[in-house]
């Protein structure tokens, strides 16, 4: 299967567009692991366990894993992923951004090394900081397009000159990514939750890719405004939550609050999607 394929599965198999996102920080964790970033995997493998009927997909972000040396549980965990969950895509998050050979090591290192699904990209350097990535035919890519956080304002809502008008960056993302730089059809774009206007400009701007949209729960994004700017029935909508799943209890029953929240986030986005309240 395709990565957009194995979206799309999984969408339908657990009704689900919420993604968990594995962000560990052993500082947070709960009493019995608290501070111990030898038991990173353990905790990471305990919420994926209690969410992975919940959910569209996983995204564990890299550099909590490389930052405490943690790369080789980051293995382990993702083949927890595919021996426990193999339904399930996981999706990378690197944000990588770099060209020829560099490019092609991380796009390696995200598919081989670490046999991921999908993985986060920045595109401002161009397409052929993208096109490594693009080698692996049943991958996906998602491209920073509108972030999440206020200093996307700095550079991604800044004007372009163009023959095509004056559009901002991000619609420049957004068009490329729907057209020229879409050869096989792997490519999404990420656009924050904290942004619905945005996502909904982006939807009509790419109406066919799937969109990975962070922000939702602990930075404050509006889950129902969201939904109904970028749903479509026929373009996934990948909805993250990480700190406010992972984080739902610091007892030992951590594992059974993150999927209390994952059932409540899921049940919350399912129910934003039109046309869901008369169903």
């Amino acid at each position: 299967m395709t990565f957009l394929q194995m979206l799309q599965a999984a969408q339908a198999r657990n009704g689900s567009m919420l993604c968990v996102g594995l962000d560990p920080e052993p500082t947070r964790f709960p009493a019995q692991l608290k501070g111990d970033a030898t038991r990173i995997y353990d905790f990471c493998a305990r919420i994926a366990d209690a969410t992975g009927d919940l959910v569209i997909a996983f995204k564990p972000q890299i550099a909590y894993f490389a930052a405490h040396r943690a790369e080789l549980q980051l293995e382990q965990l993702m083949r927890h992923f595919r021996a426990n969950w193999p339904q399930v895509p996981v999706i990378l998050d690197a944000k990588r951004g770099d060209i020829g050979s560099t490019a092609e090591q991380y796009a390696r290192e995200a598919f081989e090394r670490y046999g991921a699904d999908a993985v986060t990209l920045s595109p401002f350097m161009g397409f052929d900081s993208v096109q490594p990535y693009l080698r692996y035919p049943d991958k996906g890519a998602f491209l920073l397009c509108r972030t999440s956080n206020p200093g996307g304002d700095d550079l991604q809502n800044q004007r372009l000159a163009s023959v095509d008008g004056q559009p901002l960056l991000y619609e420049h993302v957004a068009r490329l990514a729907d057209g020229p730089w879409n050869l096989n059809g792997q490519l999404g774009l990420v656009v924050g939750a904290t942004y619905p206007a945005e996502v909904e400009r982006v939807r009509t701007l790419a109406p066919r890719l799937p969109l990975l949209i962070p922000g939702v729960g602990a930075q404050g994004g509006d889950a129902v405004a969201t939904v109904r700017a970028g749903w479509r029935p026929d373009a996934p909508i990948v909805v993250n939550s990480s700190r406010s799943i992972l984080y739902a209890s610091s007892a030992s029953d951590f594992a059974d609050a993150a999927r209390r929240e994952a059932q409540r986030m899921r049940e919350l986005l399912e129910s934003a999607k039109p046309g869901a309240a008369s169903a």
